[in-house]
């Protein structure tokens, strides 16, 4: 017969264990029990604890959120209309002062400057008016301006838009100067004596980049410049400078390939007229990679022997001329010159970094009076171009 306490307790081992067994599984229960127990203190007290210290993590994380939001707000908020302290002049501004507006200067720089010189508050405030209307942003031209100091940023922006507020003070420098000649004609624009200009070579602060080995001839572009009253000597010669590496970087030479290309655009530069800087390129190109053809790889440019003699007022040189010893002498050396022999233009640098396809060795200016100039690929197409230079000329040596 089965007993009724076989029925209750039968822990699927079937009948015949006694009251040793159910003490057993009693206590192990209460081992349990107590295991439980004190993991639900480790825990914080059980699920409801739990969820307490939930709650109290959710609202200081939501705290730290609104403070994170108000102070970014607070940073933002002088952008803002009516927001904080305003980051622009109400105007109209008073006084005068001279801004310098520098060539290919952004609308931050241009900020900036103005920020500086105290005519707007802040540069964010004139670059929120020029990024609204980039058309016109475009067309700021650089230069010197006379502006109010404490101007509103929209008012800013009109004046340096205003012809009337651009003051002419404009520095050109033609291409194809030597250094000497740009020296004279900056120290007579500016007032700087020359002497500062030959000393600004020495200076640490000027900026030549290392392909120059520190030769500044070539390094100074060309163009209209507008400095300051106050710039010195080592200031405007960095600008020119600057100017020079832009253009090398927009005609897309290799760094390590500048100062041969501006050897090559100074030549072009003294020996062709607008429309051939492209071809005199190529025959440079041509003679230097032919050591053994036609000219030996000499360049045999009268231009490089007048610069050898710092002589102008010619398009020849004479036999006592061409036989000097000199680097610069083509006539007698092989390859390029130990440097540039000018300081060529956009044109010529670009001329010297893409040159013309073509075969041609000899070129001749035929007719100084119009620039007419002929190319040949061999010497005796070469000497009737010659002999045509002769007849228009009326001298030939």
């Amino acid at each position: 017969m089965t007993r009724l306490d076989d029925r209750i307790f039968d822990d699927g081992r079937g009948a015949g264990h006694d009251e040793h067994d159910v003490v057993h599984r009693t206590r192990a229960e209460r081992r349990r029990d107590h295991r439980r127990g004190r993991r639900a203190r480790h825990d914080g007290g059980g699920p409801g604890r739990r969820r307490a210290v939930s709650v109290v993590v959710l609202v200081l994380a939501g705290a730290l959120v609104v403070a994170a939001v108000w102070f970014a707000f607070g940073s933002l908020r002088s952008l803002l209309p009516g927001g904080g302290e305003p980051n622009d002049y109400p105007g109209p501004g008073s006084g005068k002062v001279e801004v310098v507006i520098d060539s290919g200067a952004s609308g931050a720089m241009i900020g900036e400057t103005l920020q500086e010189a105290d005519v707007v508050k802040t540069t964010s405030s004139f670059t929120a008016v020029a990024t609204a209307q980039p058309e016109r942003a475009a067309k700021i031209q650089p230069g010197t301006y006379s502006m109010l100091q404490k101007m509103s940023a929209s008012d800013a922006f009109d004046r340096l838009l205003s012809p009337e507020s651009r003051i002419a003070k404009g520095l050109t420098i033609p291409e194809g100067l030597w250094r000497s000649e740009i020296y004279e004609r900056l120290s007579e624009g500016t007032g700087v004596p020359v002497k500062e200009y030959e000393q600004a070579e020495e200076s640490d602060e000027l900026q030549l980049p290392p392909q120059a080995e520190g030769a500044i001839e070539g390094w100074l572009f060309p163009s209209t410049y507008e400095f300051a009253d106050d710039a010195s000597a080592v200031q405007q010669l960095n600008k020119m400078i600057g100017q020079t590496v832009a253009q090398l970087e927009e005609a897309g030479v290799p760094k390590d390939e500048w100062e041969r290309t501006l050897t090559v655009a100074s030549i072009v530069e003294g020996e062709a007229g607008e429309a051939d800087r492209h071809k005199v390129a190529r025959v440079v190109e041509n003679r230097l990679a032919d050591p053994t053809g036609p000219t030996r790889g000499m360049l045999q440019m009268d231009s490089t022997i007048h610069y050898m003699l710092q002589k102008r007022g010619t398009v020849t040189t004479s036999d006592k001329e061409r036989n000097t010893d000199s680097p610069y002498n083509t006539y007698k050396n092989q390859g390029l010159p130990p440097g540039p022999i000018n300081n060529p233009g956009a044109a010529a640098i670009d001329a010297a970094g893409n040159p013309a396809e073509g075969d041609w060795l000899f070129f001749v200016t035929v007719d100084p009076s119009t620039g007419e100039t002929k190319f040949a690929e061999t010497e005796a197409e070469h000497q009737q171009n010659v002999q045509e230079f002769c007849r228009n000329t009326g001298s030939c040596e």
